[in-house]
């Protein structure tokens, strides 16, 4: 013991910080791990977790899963419309995004951008009469992921908006969203003004058929390319879509000129994906979505296939626990808020946008996007850390997108609830922040993380699915 006292010690904390920030604010050497007991500290889930922790069906079953997303193949084939395209779209029908939610439970954003679809369908004249249908019943609402479809935000497909096709050549599934309106006083964010309407008319009548022309003429578009690539020229394609948004000008306008859209035609599509950085998200999400959709459904798998927010509810799929949906509050962002604006504004996470984080962009590539740390918070040498920080909790790593910063590493991917609930790390989401009032549209952005919750509720289904019934 006197040799032990004379040496100098490091002291390694486990648990509550404030023993380590004690022992350094002494004087003494302290490195904390940061630890927390798996599943919350809930004895009864930690003891179905370790039921499944390495178990020989859950290890083969997300080795297929996983393979299954990496073999994805989503390739852009043209632009349709929801009604011919989606399957059951019949009737008054308006998609949106997250877990299923009643028209009384909705929030502000969702309601305000339903009622610009009823009349953007013509089924109502007014948002008096529009409100009066949704109220009595007569609009059936329905989860876009369970449309083959993603939508950002209040993330609304209505029957006859155009669609991008984007299909998985590897497995034939296919994956849906609409063409991204841009920002400011837009329907996904619950604008509805007539101004919102008419652009959402042109986009009808005018864009879809211009640049479904362009796409018939360049032929199918391969995805994930423009995706790597993006990801090499400061993308993470959830949040900054400026390289992505790009690329596919360049690969639009060619097709285009070769086509027989007019030439005023032409300009108008090359003017609006030209001021609209964010015109490349519309074409991740959908990619993302038929990966995951591919991994999904292999009974036995923990890997989660799809995370979503409705502005109530944050919820979670996996892909051996059938088409459950998994669900907990959706948490109000703390993030960078536009002048005038404050936490105090904002609604509840929102939009489909988290499938990139769930195929291992968005949140999880940050260290590809040191400038959207600007528009998102924290700084580039956090988004280094976020990214190597995520492969803690995934099956494994995508080889097709990799990060610059991190020597060309490739990105975590594939989310295993076990590890989640294990160690207590929360997969990371970047986000736009949309106002709580319908209309007023972003108001800021920022960095949040999945609750942990919505995976722990995941194990004890897991446990029956795989121990109990076996």
């Amino acid at each position: 013991m006197p040799k032990l006292h004379n040496k100098e010690l490091n002291i390694s904390n486990i648990g509550l910080r404030a023993f380590s920030e004690n022992i350094q604010e002494s004087g003494g050497s302290s490195t904390h791990v940061d630890w927390q007991p798996p599943a919350g500290g809930d004895r009864e889930i930690g003891s179905k977790l370790a039921d499944l922790v390495n178990h020989e069906r859950i290890e083969a079953a997300n080795h297929e899963a996983f393979a299954r997303y990496l073999a994805a193949n989503p390739v852009l084939v043209g632009v349709g419309v929801a009604r011919e395209d989606l399957p059951d779209m019949d009737g008054k029908i308006i998609l949106h995004a997250g877990a299923p939610v009643d028209w009384n439970d909705m929030c502000g954003p969702m309601r305000g951008a339903i009622l610009g679809a009823v009349i953007y369908e013509g089924w109502a004249e007014n948002l008096v009469d529009a409100e009066k249908m949704a109220v009595d019943g007569e609009i059936r609402f329905d989860p876009c992921h369970h449309h083959n479809a993603v939508g950002p935000m209040a993330g609304i497909i209505s029957p006859s908006m155009p669609v991008w096709i984007v299909n998985n050549t590897e497995h034939g599934n296919q994956g849906f969203t609409t063409l991204n309106e841009g920002l400011g006083k837009v329907l996904r964010f619950g604008a509805n003004s007539p101004e919102v309407i008419e652009r959402l008319k042109w986009m009808e009548k005018s864009l879809a058929p211009t640049l479904n022309s362009a796409i018939q003429k360049t032929g199918p578009i391969e995805l994930k390319p423009l995706i790597g690539q993006a990801l090499h020229m400061g993308d993470e394609v959830h949040n900054r879509n400026a390289a992505g948004s790009s690329l596919l000008i360049k690969k639009l306008v060619v097709g285009a000129l070769d086509s027989d859209a007019v030439q005023n035609e032409i300009k108008q599509m090359v003017s609006f994906i030209a001021g609209n950085d964010h015109f490349f998200l519309n074409l991740s999400m959908p990619s993302c979505k038929v990966m995951l959709d591919a991994a999904h459904g292999v009974p036995n798998s923990s890997m989660v296939t799809a995370m979503a927010r409705n502005g109530v509810k944050f919820g979670i799929r996996v892909s051996g626990l059938s088409d459950q949906w998994f669900t907990t509050p959706a948490p109000v962002v703390d993030g960078l808020y536009f002048p005038g604006y404050s936490i105090d504004d904002a609604a509840a996470d929102l939009g489909d946008s988290a499938i990139t984080e769930t195929a291992g962009l968005g949140g999880f590539a940050m260290a590809a996007s040191p400038a959207i740390t600007q528009f998102v918070g924290g700084s580039p040498a956090d988004a280094l850390v976020q990214s190597r920080y995520m492969r803690n909790i995934t099956i494994g790593t995508n080889s097709q997108f990799t990060l610059p910063a991190l020597d060309f590493a490739p990105t975590a991917a594939g989310i295993d609830v076990r590890k989640v609930v294990d160690t207590s790390i929360l997969p990371v989401v970047n986000t736009g922040i949309a106002h709580k009032e319908a209309g007023v549209g972003q108001i800021g952005a920022g960095i949040t993380s999945a609750p942990l919750d919505v995976f722990v509720q995941t194990i004890a289904s897991l446990h029956q699915s795989v121990i109990s019934s076996a």
